[in-house]
């Protein structure tokens, strides 16, 4: 029986120990899941508090690839019967024949309505940006001729893509860059687009320019849109468990513990022993001091930076510096619960209280540090305790770790919060009512710096026979969950083979199709 080790309770972790475990692997697989914290699903969890439920940076369980919309509906199948709003408000939904009912059973996917928008000079946009009469009356007809012209522009004269900034002015122009896509990178990156790798932007919007959104409203007139060939951010449905992202990874955890898998929380692995071309242990902190964990096989979702720098017994300077460099930008949120939105609704959606209707608002004005904003209420209505009656938000703020926003304290840090919607016209004074924050490290690994020569550290990594990297830290990659998933899944079945060749692995997510298009 072979020992694997992995490093990570995330969507990557889990998903790895799941498929190794399954059909009979545990006969052949002795499996260990070391998580630092003391909950399951990394970025994905569910963070309770005083009756009320967050989600890290928000989830849609959504994938252009089946396998996995499988794997999560074997789990949790979807909806058979409305759910709280759902009948509250009356709304027909494609439910699943034979599917479990929201309002009985907890183990249960939720079909929602995407919406997503952005708030700009305290009006709406649709995002991603489309040129439909609301774009227009918002920026005003000189600034949409502005934007129009620029458009053609960049449509005739293509700029290098050395750097993010001419990736977007060459799918937008520099009119809709500089009013949608600077500030707002500028805020996730803390760096100005110039300075980011394009790579970025070929992550996030393969194939979504203002042609793509063009395309998009010409199918809606037309009667002949698809949701299976439609762009990601054109997706109009999606699924969501129940009580959020982290519901899901907690029940993966315990499948993985009734199939014989051990998972040891507040497991800190802090340096990675090496002999011979191989992993041989990790070294961890835990609450009982150090402990070393032996294994055949590693899988590891860590930060490279973390795991690199970690590694003894071994001579790589180079590789040790290009990790040292790697740059990555943490994550805070404030959950508010308030008594009402100051915004209006005026799209034809229903919802409880007539709230807005979006799942998230991407904030692009420049005059605030927010960068969006995540009604938890659209999400789910099990999230909220009085979803009737209350509004739990989510106010997420990009930044770096010991940076003056990072160290403020809980109380400085809602007061911030309260203050920058107050400013942008989102809430009155007096309309909280409860508060909590949740702090992330390392929620997105950044793609400038000693970025340039990752490939170096990739064929180091795989020098390990036995080292398997992935996840999104573990590759240093901006994927979605579903892409952390489909990594793991490839490294349980190169193990199974007896495969150390880590190609499909890393190949994962290097299509050129924008992430969630389906084919």
């Amino acid at each position: 029986m072979k020992n694997v080790v992995i490093i990570g309770g995330g969507p990557a972790g889990l998903t790895a120990a799941y498929e190794l475990l399954r059909d009979g692997g545990s006969e052949q697989y002795s499996v260990t899941v070391l998580e630092e914290s003391a909950v399951l699903g990394g970025i994905s969890q569910t963070v309770r508090y005083n009756g009320n439920r967050m989600d890290i940076g928000g989830h849609r369980f959504f994938s252009k690839d089946e396998r996995i919309m499988k794997w999560w509906s074997d789990l949790m199948p979807v909806q058979g019967k409305p759910s709280y709003d759902d009948k509250v408000l009356g709304r027909k939904k494609p439910f699943e024949k034979d599917g479990p009912d929201p309002e009985k059973d907890d183990v249960v996917m939720l079909l929602r309505d995407r919406v997503s928008r952005i708030y700009y000079k305290k009006a709406f946009f649709d995002y991603p940006v489309s040129m439909n009469w609301n774009t227009i009356k918002n920026m005003g007809l000189l600034t949409t001729l502005e934007a129009g012209f620029s458009y053609l522009g960049s449509c005739v004269h293509k700029l290098p893509e050395t750097n993010l900034e001419n990736f977007y002015i060459n799918r937008f122009g520099k009119v809709l860059y500089s009013m949608f896509f600077e500030g707002y990178t500028e805020k996730l990156w803390g760096r100005h687009p110039r300075e980011i790798s394009a790579d970025w932007g070929a992550q996030r919007v393969k194939g979504l320019s203002i042609l793509a959104i063009l395309k998009d409203m010409v199918s809606k007139i037309m009667g002949t849109k698809n949701n299976k060939n439609a762009e990601t951010s054109l997706i109009e449905q999606y699924w969501y468990p129940k009580y959020g992202p982290g519901q899901l990874w907690e029940l993966v955890g315990e499948k993985v513990k009734e199939l014989g898998g051990d998972i040891k929380y507040g497991y800190s692995v802090k340096s990675v022993r090496t002999s011979n071309g191989k992993i041989t242990s990790v070294v961890c902190d835990t609450k009982r001091g150090e402990r070393e964990v032996l294994g055949d096989v590693f899988i590891s979702s860590m930060p490279v930076k973390d795991l690199v720098c970690g590694m003894e017994g071994v001579d790589a300077p180079e590789e040790r510096r290009i990790a040292e460099g790697l740059p990555y930008r943490d994550f805070v949120t404030v959950g508010l619960l308030v008594n009402r939105l100051e915004l209006e609704n005026k799209t034809d959606k229903r919802t409880l209280g007539n709230i807005v209707p979006d799942c998230w608002i991407y904030v692009q004005d420049k005059g605030v540090k927010l960068g969006r904003i995540q009604i938890f209420n659209n999400w789910s209505p099990y999230m909220v305790a009085d979803p009737a009656e209350t509004v739990w938000i989510g106010l997420e703020y990009f930044c770096s770790e010991g940076d003056d926003f990072w160290n403020m304290s809980d109380k400085d840090c809602i007061n911030f919060a309260i203050r920058e919607l107050r400013k942008m016209g989102v809430i009155k004074k007096g309309a909280v009512i409860d508060a909590h924050r949740e702090r992330v490290k390392k929620a997105y690994p950044a793609y400038f710096d000693t970025y340039k020569d990752f490939d170096q550290l990739k064929s180091f990594l795989d020098g390990f026979g036995n080292l398997y990297c992935v996840g999104r830290n573990g590759q240093h990659r901006y994927n979605n969950m579903d892409h952390s998933m489909m990594t793991a899944i490839k490294a349980a079945e190169a193990i199974k083979a007896g495969s150390e060749n880590k190609d499909e692995i890393w190949n994962v997510n290097t299509e050129k199709e924008y992430h969630e298009q389906k084919s």
